[in-house]
């Protein structure tokens, strides 16, 4: 199978001694367990391996239950060392209250008991460690699939990686277009919708988040307000609830709202958004009209073009501490801009959409970023844009 780059620091951390309590969290169908089981199939150490997935939400005794026959094992067999791992731990109600408390425990009696945690669901992951376990744990943020683990895995093309995205499961549907857009829909968009939101936060009009998510897939790389946007749903909200809503599904990594880039907050912040998707499945599930009829209308698939590049600086900006944003004065505009602490990189897709590329010249000598470049022309594709270290970026 298939090894992501998380495999070895999985395994590394293992081999590790005990000081913090490994937490991995990634949007929806990226292979954590997989990547987990891999990891577990080639240590040494002695492990138990539970899943929270039937158990009922309502019981998180049931971690400690756990727990405790993993101790049992322990001392029964007399390792000196275990590891315990934990998946969907996040549907169990005040579960971080109950890991809390068996891992000080652990901690005061010196057992050398790890503990590896898994969680589908970042809004309640992130939720449960910032009000239990600070100071106590590490997160592996397990992202979306790179074109180049899908090429390597899956034998993807650019452009069917552009289309398609980095979904793996949804690798081996792709030469049946209804059944890949359903796989999406049921099995990613369905539950991000209706589970992981849900079950962190009180929702008052569900139908406008559903229909909110979609349009914002449908908008990925168009530059809209809200109040515009607004007007296209059917349910009545306002603009403070679309915003919080799209806060939401950020967070759930499928669609994200980028800020225009100006010297002071305030201007960032009140900006018309732009709209990006973390994957590009989404994009083509919800707007797409089959791979071939975008692709063979350059417009459109401009629209693709723009927004595989931009999934893919939303998708690292976390691991490598740069924010995302766009920039546009009059009709000139610069798709997107890197901001990490101070240093800026400006980059313009040419995507199909746009034959002019003024705006990034207009954007370097007002602003002066560290590299100013097109991706999509010359010495840069796209192809090799989506290969590229984005660290590298700021060195």
């Amino acid at each position: 199978m298939y090894r992501r780059k998380y495999y070895q620091i999985i395994k590394d951390r293992i081999a590790e001694d005990r000081t913090a309590i490994q937490v991995i969290t990634g949007p929806r169908q990226v292979g954590k367990s997989t990547v987990v089981g891999q990891v577990l199939d080639d240590i040494d150490i002695p492990y138990m391996s539970e899943t929270a997935d039937s158990v009922d939400p309502h019981n998180p005794e049931w971690i400690s239950t756990v727990w405790e026959n993993a101790r049992s094992v322990m001392q029964m067999r007399k390792y000196n060392e275990f590891l315990l791992v934990i998946d969907e731990i996040q549907k169990l109600d005040n579960w971080s209250e109950f890991v809390k408390k068996e891992w000080d425990s652990d901690t005061r009696n010196k057992l050398g008991m790890k503990v590896i945690l898994l969680g589908s669901s970042r809004l309640l992951i992130k939720k449960g460690l910032t009000e239990s376990l600070a100071g106590r744990f590490e997160l592996i943020r397990m992202g979306h699939w790179s074109f180049e683990e899908m090429r390597d895995a899956f034998g993807f093309d650019i452009n069917q990686y552009i289309y398609y995205g980095g979904y793996p499961q949804g690798a081996k549907y792709v030469k049946n277009e209804k059944r890949w857009c359903d796989y999406i829909k049921d099995s990613i968009i369905e539950p991000i919708v209706s589970k992981d939101i849900l079950l962190t936060t009180t929702i008052y009009k569900p139908a406008l988040l559903r229909q909110l998510f979609e349009l914002s897939c449908d908008y990925s790389g168009e530059i809209l307000s809200l109040t515009k946007l607004l007007g296209q749903l059917n349910d009545a909200g306002n603009v403070t609830t679309l915003s919080n809503y799209i806060d939401l599904l950020s967070d759930c990594q499928s669609v994200t709202k980028l800020n225009k880039f100006a010297n002071d907050n305030a201007r960032k912040y009140n900006s018309i958004p732009k709209y990006q998707v973390f994957n590009t499945a989404l994009l083509s599930a919800n707007a797409g009209r089959g791979f071939e009829k975008e692709f063979t209308d350059s417009k459109r698939w401009g629209r693709w073009v723009e927004s595989a590049v931009g999934a893919y600086l939303v998708g690292n900006a976390e691991e490598f501490g740069y924010k995302v944003y766009y920039w546009r004065e009059d009709d000139k505009e610069v798709d997107f801009v890197l901001e990490k602490k101070g240093v800026l990189i400006a980059i313009e897709v040419k995507s199909g959409r746009r034959t002019s590329n003024e705006g990034i010249a207009i954007f370097r000598n007002k602003f002066s970023p560290k590299l100013a470049f097109v991706v999509g022309s010359g010495a840069l594709s796209v192809e090799e844009f989506l290969t590229l270290n984005l660290a590298n970026l700021f060195e």
